[in-house]
């Protein structure tokens, strides 16, 4: 990846903000921030950032966003060099703990889990870096999300909620409409596969994105990872053992997800066919929009079903922009990342990837704006969202694990109480450790 450089002027940050500070924030106080922070010339400053790419080609890779972000950063800030490498989504996390591991972290990271880090007293509490304004314009779900034990350290970057795509075409053909039920869902699977569809509806529990298809579910089914009453893990509970065994017995062994076995298939290769036209159904984030538009596909957006009904609660995802601590640098670290979360530019980069906003300002100018029409769906299931439990240090580890064991939960001779039971027994040791 090539080196981007920036220039900029240092400036004094604010002193470390209290909770007090905030709340009168969030109610519109505006105030000049005292000058307790770095001072001095800035000159000769590199900063490293590592991102995640949101594009599906070279064309719009994350690399060019950074590009233009960092040039329009540089005609007013001389004296700060960003030096900004992006990988993809298969890279990202392991290239930043690599970095770590070696002693040689970069100064920010965008991926997708920050509290392992922050556990290890490696980062920057975020009121450490942003100005009052700044960090009173982010949804408070999202900073609620980014604490660890009450204290801020994940920064929200980018968000979104899942639907249920369909293919309008196919589903014509086959004479159904969208489903609202499980039972629903499987029968407009049979209709399809008779059909002759390839992927009556995509299972995606690949080492991807593994953990992200198998909250909706669990989810839907009136689980999830976490009890909501004490925050614990409870992978293993019998709403979610029932969801994997309807899943194994009546989607996947009736032959309804398709060639690639799920625990093989991966997200992005379920978009893809999605995008040709071989998939009839699949959960699918706001970016699956631009990628089945452009190959022509005409298809809906219903939410997930349920057991009995629509699901009352949907997954919502945010990814995270961290700071470490190692290099130093607070002050221009903070004035950059000031820069970053200013509305336009959180408006450009939503747009770019139709992803949501993790900011107030942003989120009112795209409920609003004609242009952003095809992305109310999602904004409407953000308030009834539940996110992945990302403040619990040990969550990037049990991601990890969902992601390597959950497609044996579905294989044929596959057990899915023994399965999650497994994860849970990671989980509660891992949890045990924080």
């Amino acid at each position: 990846m090539g080196r981007v450089r920036v220039q900029r002027q240092s400036r004094s940050r604010s002193p470390r903000r209290t909770g007090a500070i905030a709340v009168v924030s969030a109610l519109g106080l505006t105030a000049a921030l005292g000058g307790c922070g770095l001072t001095g010339e800035s000159d000769g400053v590199t900063l490293k950032l590592v991102a995640a790419d949101y594009g599906d080609s070279e064309a719009n890779s994350s690399q060019k966003y950074w590009d233009k972000l960092v040039k329009a950063y540089e005609a007013e800030h001389p004296g700060v060099r960003i030096d900004v490498t992006v990988y993809s989504w298969s890279d990202v996390d392991a290239k930043v703990k690599e970095m770590v591991d070696a002693g040689k972290a970069p100064d920010m990271a965008q991926i997708g889990a920050y509290a392992d880090y922050a556990a290890e007293g490696l980062l920057y509490e975020a009121d450490q870096l942003l100005s009052i304004p700044v960090q009173a314009d982010f949804v408070a779900q999202f900073a609620d999300a980014g604490q660890v034990k009450s204290v801020q350290y994940g920064i929200p970057f980018a968000s979104s909620t899942r639907l249920l795509f369909y293919n309008k075409t196919l589903f014509d053909k086959a004479g159904i409409t969208p489903p609202t039920t499980w039972k629903e869902l499987a029968a407009d699977a049979e209709a399809l596969k008779a059909e002759g569809v390839k992927y009556p509806y995509a299972l995606p529990l690949g080492p991807e994105e593994a953990q992200a298809e198998t909250m909706q579910w669990l989810l839907s089914g009136g689980g999830g990872y976490t009890d909501t009453t004490v925050g614990s893990y409870s992978i293993d509970s019998a709403e979610n053992v029932a969801t994997f065994n309807w899943l194994k017995n009546d989607l996947v062994g009736k032959g309804l997800t398709g060639p690639v076995a799920p625990g093989e298939l991966n997200r992005a290769d379920a978009f893809s066919a999605f995008a040709a036209g071989d998939v009839g159904m699949l959960n699918g984030h706001p970016s699956l929009m631009q990628m089945a538009a452009k190959k022509g596909v005409k298809f809906g957006m219903v939410p997930m079903p349920g057991v009995e009904g629509p699901s009352k609660v949907s997954m919502g995802v945010a990814d995270w922009m961290m700071a470490f601590k190692k290099n130093g640098h607070a002050d221009q670290v903070g004035e950059f990342l000031d820069f970053v979360y200013d509305k336009q530019n959180v408006l450009d980069f939503s747009r770019r990837y139709d992803l949501l906003p993790v900011t107030n300002s942003a989120s009112t100018v795209m409920t609003a704006a004609k242009q952003d029409a095809d992305l109310k769906p999602f904004l409407e299931q953000l308030p009834l969202s539940e996110l992945y439990p990302v403040g619990q240090t040990s969550w990037a580890a049990v991601s990890a694990d969902i992601k390597k064991r959950i497609g044996g939960t579905v294989a044929a001779g596959g057990s899915p109480s023994a399965v999650l039971g497994r994860l849970q027994t990671a989980a509660t040791r891992a949890e045990s450790a924080e």
